[in-house]
């Protein structure tokens, strides 16, 4: 199966944007469906890629954009960029530019071409001239897709699912993996892979994406670490079940979220107790703590981080979540390490699967022992996520234990008018500039003087303008913390 087979289909109607004969010609082993900014750590060599540029947007930034995606396909050894027109009418220039650059072969699919059709055409043509049967010709054997069938009706979940598609093929190791690297099921002969490791691990091997409805950072794939393991159309058709779990994962779904946003609404109006505990049962968690509230900037990569969590019991709404750290059928030690510590050490990789311009961040409040302190660790959890920033975008409310930490998480719009009231008096001169040393100093008259190579004399005359003009009297503790505290905002 070549590149130069599909342009040839006239019912997917492709067209060729950039490719040398010479890269046409090479062998295709499968098809990847993305849509995320730096997808190389699931692409296999020689894989197709289709992606609906979802994640490409015109602007100032757009060319280095394209750059590091081509790049990403070039160092994984794809095979060619199947590019959608439905998203912006088009092909950006930037990508066929980028293309040639990285000598990736770049196909335009129209808007009425859907990418299972192309996915299709490529299984289709690995395994033969299918098309030409009167009946759809299946891998999996019959047995096994009316097992898979009634599995999925009884509501069977990922890991039995996994587990009885592999089962003909033998002792297959095979994982059901997120885009961050969590591990919704492995078969049982598949070794534990932890979400740090699968980067790296998927570089070899077979990966297939799971196409459904789906967050960057929650978009499933079949990993199959020995590429001669299985059949490719037989993970193809594996792939579709998984598809078809999804689509009614996200209907049973709506209610369990319906119940999260609730329970957050309740939290946030300081319902009275008997609401919350029927709100916390709706929602299923338990009645008793400890409880904990999380909330962050991005609510889907919130659910999916929470998700690498084993042991927390979590509902979540749009952009929070009241997590039970107490005991539970499935808890066997939720407090042998602090929430935020295993939350930060999973939020790069949510990171990585997001836009580079997408601003992740995460509070996590303090532990209520009941449900009546839920109100305080949401407010906790607010505050947190205020302070949290480039450098610490996952932020405890423990870790406040400093001014500046605590002025952190302050408004940046209140934290504006405090210093300009407090400073602006003061202009950016060398009074202010001789404070922040002073203060620095702990407002020695000397020190300060050397600091600035200034005489001593001086030193006093600008300090008693900065305390004319500022109202504060510096030899008071309360009014050199009025001036700390506005330099620090």
């Amino acid at each position: 199966m070549h590149v130069l087979d599909l342009l040839q289909s006239d019912s997917l109607g492709l067209t060729l944007l950039w490719g040398e004969e010479s890269l046409l010609g090479q062998e295709v082993s499968g098809v990847t469906a993305t849509d995320l900014e730096d997808p190389g750590r699931f692409l296999g060599p020689g894989e197709l890629v289709l992606s609906g540029l979802v994640w490409w947007s015109p602007g100032a930034a757009a060319a280095a954009k394209t750059d590091r995606f081509v790049a990403a396909l070039a160092d994984a050894g794809a095979r060619a960029l199947l590019a959608g027109e439905e998203t912006h009418g088009g092909v950006p220039e930037e990508l066929v530019a980028a293309c040639r650059a990285h000598r990736m072969p770049l196909v335009a699919v129209p808007a009425q071409t859907s990418f299972r059709a192309v996915t299709e055409a490529v299984y289709l043509r690995q395994w033969g001239d299918l098309s030409r049967r009167p009946t759809r010709h299946f891998a999996l054997p019959e047995n096994v897709r009316g097992e898979l069938s009634r599995l999925l009706e009884g509501g069977a979940g990922p890991a039995e699912l996994l587990d009885r598609a592999c089962a003909h093929l033998g002792r297959v190791p095979c994982y059901l993996l997120t885009a961050s690297g969590r591990t919704v099921a492995r078969t049982p002969s598949a070794p534990e892979l932890p979400a740090q490791r699968v980067g790296s691990a998927a570089k070899g091997g077979v990966s297939l994406g799971v196409e459904a409805e789906s967050s960057p950072y929650d978009a499933w794939r079949l990993y199959v670490p020995d590429a001669d393991a299985a059949p490719p159309r037989v993970l193809h058709e594996i792939a579709e079940i998984f598809a078809q779990y999804r689509d009614g994962e996200a209907r049973r779904g709506a209610a369990g979220r319906a119940a999260g946003r609730e329970l957050l609404a309740l939290v946030a109006a300081d319902a009275e107790t008997e609401l919350l505990g029927a709100a916390l049962q709706a929602a299923g968690l338990p009645a008793r703590g400890p409880y904990r509230v999380v909330t962050a900037t991005d609510g889907d990569a919130l659910a999916e981080a929470l998700g690498h969590l084993e042991g927390v019991r979590w509902a979540a709404g749009p952009t929070g979540a009241v997590l039970c750290e107490g005991p539970g059928p499935d808890t066997a030690d939720a407090t042998a390490a602090d929430v935020a510590d295993r939350l930060r050490a999973v939020w790069p990789l949510l990171q990585a699967c997001g836009a580079p311009e997408a601003v992740l961040r995460l509070g996590v409040g303090a532990r209520a022992a009941s449900a009546e302190g839920l109100r305080a660790s949401l407010c906790q959890a607010n505050f947190a996520l205020t302070a949290a920033d480039g450098e610490v975008p996952v932020r405890g409310v423990e870790q406040l234990d400093t001014l500046s930490e605590l002025l952190a998480g302050v408004p940046p719009e209140v934290r504006g008018v405090f210093g300009t009231r407090t400073l602006g008096a003061l202009g950016d001169g060398m009074l202010r500039e001789t404070l922040e040393v002073f203060l620095a100093n702990n407002c020695s008259w000397t020190r300060t003087a050397e600091a600035l190579h200034l005489h001593v004399n001086t030193v006093h005359y600008r300090i008693e303008r900065v305390e004319a003009l500022t109202g504060r009297d510096l030899s008071r503790l309360d009014h050199k913390l009025d001036l700390y505290a506005a330099l620090r905002c």
